[in-house]
């Protein structure tokens, strides 16, 4: 009977859904070329393979923090934030310009700092080993700075439009990233900023040409301490409780007392601050930024959270990891100009699977 059930049920997915099985044949293949490559001599070595995997997870690791807050403003604010890309590029230059400020103080002039990338990085030496207050500083400032940042914007643009539902804030969203961007670019300029002295990064060579360097391992520890954080919070806390009630039905918990405006500030102040850590985070890691990084991350952003199950904060965080993997995976088989269109075939091809997402839409938790 099991057997005749399961050859039933198999016959049906190849009628209703044909792309499944195409799908399940494509991962069998290169599955079954990535051992080939791995076993054959002078191709494919174990620490390259460790190294793809490694950069996967660092990227993953950033999109999927970053993921969380635009997740989270989904599901309790029901409006997908195209400006969300914008507050990961905004709180990183005002971290930077706070870090730079730091490092430099008494050895240049602090507005030549402030405006970052007028000193040569090897004569600042800025890096989390040699100068870690100033990054920690500017960690901190990059959070704040964005959260307030966000305050501002939701009193002034998004709070006015609440009742007006999601298309018409998704439409003042865009405007306010255009807005944010060609401020940064105003202030700071178009060109691409150095930001970190590469010398003074210690890198730990793991072999078979695995290395791991310093800030890659900065961003994963602090990435995935904030991601707890995140968990802790949604799980054993009021506040948490009150956000996964107003995700699920908020008329409801307006009725049962739970004060709807402040979770919905606190959204802004959880989802802001991880948006303004994660930006200083990636730029760390990468050594540099320009005034659009953010806004070319939120297609890869937006990817993660909807491979996860959009409204699903685990679903981002998950969701990151599957697509950082994927597009540096796919370096295997692909020119790396070819990376990104990977990580979105991935994506297409789980929602195959999944048209929900891997954690099929639950909101918030």
């Amino acid at each position: 009977m099991g057997i005749s059930e399961t050859y039933s049920r198999g016959r049906d997915l190849a009628v209703s859904r044909p792309f499944v099985l195409v799908v399940v044949g494509i991962i069998g293949l290169l599955a079954f070329d990535l051992v080939r490559q791995l076993a054959a001599p002078g191709g494919l070595t174990a620490g390259q393979l460790a190294s793809f995997l490694w950069d996967g997870l660092v990227v993953g690791l950033s999109i999927g923090l970053a993921g969380v807050g635009l997740s989270m403003t989904y599901s309790i604010l029901n409006f997908a934030n195209f400006g969300h890309g914008d507050y990961v590029t905004s709180g990183a230059f005002a971290g930077w310009a706070v870090t730079w400020a730091f490092a430099g103080a008494g050895q240049f002039d602090l507005t030549t700092l402030l405006f970052i990338g007028s000193v040569s990085t090897r004569d600042l030496g800025v890096s989390a080993f040699a100068t870690p207050l100033a990054i920690v500083a500017g960690l901190i400032v990059a959070a704040a700075a964005t959260v307030v940042l966000s305050l501002v914007i939701d009193r002034l643009v998004y709070k006015p439009m609440r009742d007006e539902g999601g298309i018409s804030l998704l439409i003042a969203s865009i405007g306010v990233a255009l807005a944010l961007r060609y401020t940064i670019y105003i202030v700071f300029g178009q060109r691409t900023r150095g930001l970190t002295d590469a010398q003074s990064v210690p890198e730990l060579a793991l072999g078979g040409g695995f290395e791991v360097g310093g800030h890659e391992v900065a961003l994963v520890l602090i990435a995935a301490g904030l991601m707890l954080g995140v968990h802790l919070l949604l799980q054993t806390t009021k506040l948490g409780k009150a956000m996964r009630a107003m995700a699920d039905n908020e008329d409801l918990a307006r009725v049962t007392g739970i004060p709807t405006e402040r979770v919905v500030r606190f959204t802004w102040i959880i989802g802001a601050g991880l948006a303004g850590a994660g930006g200083f985070l990636i730029a760390l890691e990468r050594g540099a930024m320009n005034f659009q990084f953010g806004w070319v991350l939120l297609l890869l952003i937006f990817a993660a959270v909807i491979l996860g199950g959009i409204g699903s904060i685990y679903g981002a965080m998950f969701g990151g990891v599957t697509i950082g993997i994927a597009q540096s995976i796919s370096l295997v088989w692909l020119p790396s100009e070819f990376s990104t269109v990977a990580a979105f075939g991935v994506m297409i091809f789980v929602l195959l699977f999944k048209p929900d997402g891997i954690f099929s839409g639950v909101t918030t938790a």
